[in-house]
C-alpha cells in the first residue's frame, strides 16, 4: 500500500472440495490431502468423479502406483485429475486402465472436450434415473390397477406382503436394473478391493431387499439413489456453470483496426498484444487494452463491482468483460485472451474451491466417525433382537438395510461444497475476489483489523497544499528539485509533485543516479550535486533536522497533512505540504465494522504520529501506530495475532506482503490490473473500496449460517431415521427418500447465495480510486 509519508515504504493443507459427495463407508472421511490442480503434470478428464468419494478410490488405486497419493492432485468441479511431474512414469493408457478398474474412464485433458464430456455424463446419469423412475412409476400404476388405491398403500405401509405378481415384479427389478446401472461397476470395484463404500453399500441394500423379496423396495432404493446421484451432479454442474458464466462476460470476436483504416472481426483468442480494435456504444470490451482514441463511460460492475460508470479516454485501462457506455473506444491491446484481468479471475474461481474451508474439514472427519458407527449400529439391529428377544430375523435384517442406507451422508457432506463454490461464484461477481473456501469463513470471525492509512483511508490522491522554502531558496526551486526526483517515479505524491510542477510552469528534468532509501525517501544528483526529499526522520538522519521550523512541522501535522522535506548537501531547501482527503464514507464504514464485531481496528503507517492521529481520530480509527517501516509493521501484526483470534492486514500484495503474511488472512485493495495483489493476498478487493470489507464479513456470516442450516437439517434428519429404525419404524423408502429430499432442500439452500440481492456488494462510496493509482503506487513499490 502506498507509503503515507514520502517515506517510499518508497520510501491448511488444501484438500480436494467436491460440489458433492455420496459418502462412503468411511472413505469420504480418508481423503488424503491434495493440492489444487496445478498446470504441471498431466492432467485428465475422468467420467465418473462427482465427489470426494471418487478421489479416495483414486487415491488408493492410482496412488500406489505413481509413488503415492501425494502426487495427485483432483479439481472435481472440473473432473480432472492430475498426474503431477514428482510422480512415478506411468503412460497415459496405464493410467486409463487403472482408472477404468474402479468403474470410472479417464482420457487426457482437453479443456474444449471438457465441458462436452461432463454434458455428456450428465445426460447418461439423466436417462439411466429416468428409464428407473419410469419403469417404477409404470410398477406402481399396475398395482394400482390391480389392487385399488388401498392395495397400492400398503406397498408403503412395511414390507412381508405376499408374493408380488410376476409382471409387476418384471417392471420393478428392471427399475431396479436401471437404477443400479451406473453404480454397478464402483460397487463391483469396492467389493473386489475389500473397501466397502457408499455404492456398494446401497447395491447390498437392494440385493438384500430382493432376497426379502420386496421388489418395490429394491426400485425405490434404486431409483431414489441414482437421482441422489444426478442430483450430486447437477449440483457440481451448476456451480461450474456458475463460474463458466464469467466467460460469457468477454465477447468472442474483437473488431480489429488494421493499419489500412479497414476493419474485421477476428476471434478475441487470435488478437496480438499491441494490436488495436474497435469498441462501439454499448458493446462488451473483449480484452484488456489501453485507450487510445475516442472518450466514453465504461461499466466496470461485473469485473469491480462498481455502481457508477468510469470515464475513459486516451491513455486509460479498460478491461476485457466491461461494457462501454457511450461513445466509440479505439483500444490497443495490452493483453492476450488468456492473460486478461477476466481470465485470471475465472482462473482463480475455478481452483479456489480447492482450499478447503475448516468446516468442510470438520464434515470430512465427523463422516469419517459417523459412517462406521451407523454400520455398526446396522450390524447390531440385525442380530441383537433376533438373538435377545426372539425377534423375527428377515424383520430385522430388513431394519438393518434401512440403517445402511440411511448411512448415506449425501446431504451432509453436499451442504459444505456447494455452498463454498456458490459463495466464491458471488463475491467474484461483486468485485471481491476470494481465493478459497478456507477464506469464506474466516471474514466472519475477525476480531482486528490492520490497515495503511493512504489509499485505505483517505483517498490516495494527494495534492501539494502548500510549497515552503526556507533560506534563500525560491518556490520555483524547491519544485524544481522535487519534481527532478520525483520525474520516474509514479507514487501518488510523486504525480502530486509531478502535477503542481506543471501548473506552475516548470520544465522538469530528471535527476540522475535516483535510489530509494526503504521507509525513508528518494536520493539522486543534479548539476553534480546531491539532492534529497522524504520524510522530516529523513533530513534528522542527515543532520538537518533543526532546519524544519518547528511551528511550521506542528502546523503541518496538525492539520492532518504530510510533511515532505527537500534538500542537498547543504541543508534543507524547503517543505513541501501534500494533503490527502479521508475518504466521505471512511466514518460509517469504520463504525460498520465495529458494528459487525471487529474489537479493534488499526492504523498500521508509515506517516508521522500527529498526522496518523489526526485521521484516525476524525474516522473513529481505535489504534494508531506510525512511522512504522516494513518490517515494524509486521512486528505489529504479530502482536495483534498473539492477542485476537482472527486479524485481517489489508495491504496492496507487495510491499506489505511480509505483515500480509502473518495476519491470518490478507486482503488486497485495488486489485484490478495488478498481477502482484491478486497473487498475494488472499481476498483481493478489484477496487480501492473499504465498503467492501463489511460486505466481505457480512458474506462470510451468510455463507456460513446457510452451511450450519444445511448440516443441521441433515443431521436431524438421520436421526431422526436412525431412532425410527431401532423401533422398527422406518422404510427403506422412506429412508432413501428423506435422503434425497434433504439434498434437494441443502442445495436449493446453497444456491440462495447465487441469487440472493444480498450477494451484491454495495455501491462505492465516494469517489472512485481508479485502478491507475493502484498501479502507480505497486509500480513504486509501495
Amino acid at each position: 500500500m502506498p507509503s503515507d509519508t514520502h517515506r517510499h515504504d518508497h520510501a491448511e493443507d488444501t484438500q480436494t472440495s467436491s460440489g458433492s459427495c455420496c459418502g462412503s463407508a468411511g472413505s469420504c472421511g480418508d481423503i488424503a490431502p491434495t493440492k489444487p490442480a496445478p498446470a504441471g503434470g498431466r492432467s485428465f478428464q475422468v467420467s465418473g468423479l462427482d465427489c470426494a468419494e471418487e478421489v479416495a478410490i483414486l487415491n488408493k488405486v492410482v496412488g500406489p502406483k505413481i509413488g503415492g497419493a501425494e502426487h495427485l492432485a483432483f479439481d472435481v468441479i472440473n473432473g480432472r485429475m492430475t498426474i503431477l511431474d514428482s510422480a512415478k512414469s506411468l503412460s497415459d493408457g496405464e493410467i486409463a486402465e487403472l482408472v477404468a478398474s474402479t468403474g470410472m474412464t479417464a482420457k487426457p485433458w482437453d479443456a474444449e472436450n471438457a465441458s462436452v464430456d461432463q454434458a455428456a455424463h450428465l445426460a447418461r446419469q439423466r436417462l439411466f434415473t429416468a428409464l428407473s423412475g419410469g419403469f417404477w412409476a409404470a410398477g406402481f400404476l399396475w398395482h394400482i390397477i390391480e389392487t385399488g388405491m388401498g392395495g397400492a398403500l400398503g406397498l408403503f405401509a412395511g414390507h412381508g406382503e405376499a408374493p408380488m405378481p410376476l409382471v409387476e415384479a418384471g417392471l420393478f427389478a428392471v427399475a431396479i436394473l436401471f437404477g443400479v446401472w451406473l453404480v454397478a461397476p464402483k460397487a463391483w470395484s469396492s467389493a473386489r478391493r475389500l473397501s466397502p463404500d457408499m455404492n456398494l453399500l446401497m447395491v447390498v441394500a437392494v440385493a438384500g431387499a430382493i432376497g426379502l423379496g420386496e421388489f418395490f423396495e429394491a426400485a425405490t432404493v434404486a431409483f431414489f439413489f441414482s437421482l441422489s446421484l444426478y442430483l450430486e451432479s447437477w449440483s457440481v454442474g451448476r456451480a461450474r456453470n456458475a463460474v463458466s458464466a464469467l466467460l460469457d462476460l468477454a465477447p468472442p470476436t474483437a473488431r480489429v483496426l488494421h493499419d489500412d483504416g479497414s476493419e474485421a472481426d477476428v476471434p478475441a483468442s487470435a488478437v496480438a498484444i499491441n494490436a488495436r480494435f474497435i469498441v462501439r456504444g454499448g458493446d462488451r470490451i473483449p480484452l484488456d487494452g489501453e485507450v487510445v482514441d475516442g472518450a466514453g463511460a465504461v461499466d466496470q460492475a461485473p469485473i469491480t463491482g462498481e455502481s457508477a460508470l468510469v470515464p475513459k479516454e486516451r491513455g486509460d485501462e479498460v478491461y476485457a468483460g466491461t461494457i462501454n457506455g457511450e461513445g466509440t473506444l479505439t483500444v490497443r491491446a495490452t493483453k492476450a485472451a488468456s492473460d486478461t484481468v477476466l481470465a485470471k479471475i475465472i482462473r482463480m474461481v475455478g481452483d479456489a474451491h480447492a482450499r478447503r474451508a475448516p468446516v468442510e474439514q470438520w464434515v470430512a472427519k465427523f463422516a469419517r466417525i459417523y459412517t462406521p458407527i451407523v454400520m455398526a449400529l446396522a450390524i447390531a439391529i440385525a442380530l441383537l433382537p433376533p438373538l435377545i428377544f426372539g425377534g423375527a430375523w428377515d424383520y430385522w435384517f430388513y431394519n438393518a438395510l434401512v440403517l445402511l442406507v440411511i448411512a448415506c451422508p449425501c446431504a451432509l457432506v453436499i451442504s459444505t461444497p456447494v455452498s463454498i463454490v456458490a459463495a466464491l461464484t458471488a463475491s467474484a461477481r461483486a468485485g471481491v475476489l476470494i481465493k478459497g473456501g478456507a477464506y469464506v469463513e474466516a471474514p466472519g470471525k475477525t476480531t482486528a483489523l490492520a490497515m495503511d492509512k493512504t489509499g485505505t483511508i483517505t483517498m490516495g490522491e494527494p495534492e501539494v497544499a502548500a510549497v515552503h522554502p526556507l533560506g534563500k531558496a525560491s518556490a520555483q526551486d524547491l519544485m524544481t528539485l522535487a519534481a527532478g526526483l520525483e520525474a520516474r517515479s509514479s507514487h501518488p505524491l510523486a504525480r502530486a509533485i509531478l502535477a503542481r510542477a506543471e501548473a506552475d510552469g516548470i520544465k522538469v528534468s530528471a535527476a540522475e543516479d535516483t535510489r530509494t532509501v526503504p521507509g525513508r525517501g528518494l536520493e539522486g544528483r543534479t548539476d553534480g550535486r546531491s539532492i534529497w526529499l522524504g520524510s522530516d526522520r529523513f533530513a534528522e538522519e542527515k543532520g538537518f533536522g533543526d532546519a524544519i521550523p518547528k511551528d511550521l512541522r506542528d502546523r503541518i501535522e496538525g492539520a492532518g497533512s504530510t510533511l515532505v522535506a527537500v534538500g542537498d548537501d547543504t541543508g534543507v531547501t524547503g517543505i513541501l505540504e501534500l494533503r490527502d482527503r479521508i475518504r466521505p464514507d471512511a466514518k460509517g464504514i469504520v463504525a460498520q465494522l465495529h458494528a459487525q464485531g471487529v474489537k479493534t481496528i488499526v492504523m498500521l503507517t508509515g506517516d508521522n504520529e500527529r498526522t496518523a492521529r489526526a485521521v484516525a481520530a476524525e474516522v473513529g480509527i481505535d489504534e494508531v501506530r506510525a512511522e512504522l517501516l516494513p518490517e515494524d509493521k509486521v512486528t505489529a501484526i504479530e502482536e495483534l495475532v498473539e492477542t485476537h483470534d482472527m486479524v485481517a492486514m489489508i495491504g496492496d500484495g507487495v510491499n506489505d506482503a511480509p505483515a500480509m503474511a502473518r495476519a491470518h488472512y490478507a486482503i488486497a485493495m485495488g486489485a484490478v490490473g495488478s498481477d502482484a495483489a491478486i497473487e498475494t493476498a488472499d481476498i483481493a478487493l478489484m477496487t480501492d473500496d473499504l465498503g467492501k470489507v463489511p460486505w466481505l464479513i457480512g458474506h462470510s456470516r451468510r455463507t456460513m449460517s446457510i452451511i450450519h442450516q444445511n448440516i443441521g437439517i441433515s443431521l436431524a434428519t438421520k436421526g431422526v431415521f436412525v431412532v425410527a429404525t431401532a423401533f422398527g419404524l422406518a422404510s427403506m423408502w422412506g429412508a432413501i427418500a428423506a435422503d434425497v429430499g434433504v439434498s434437494l432442500l441443502v442445495v436449493a439452500n446453497a444456491l440462495r447465495l447465487l441469487n440472493s440481492q444480498e450477494a451484491k456488494a454495495p455501491p462505492s462510496g465516494g469517489e472512485q480510486v481508479g485502478p491507475q493509482m493502484a498501479k502507480a503506487a505497486l509500480a513504486h513499490g509501495h
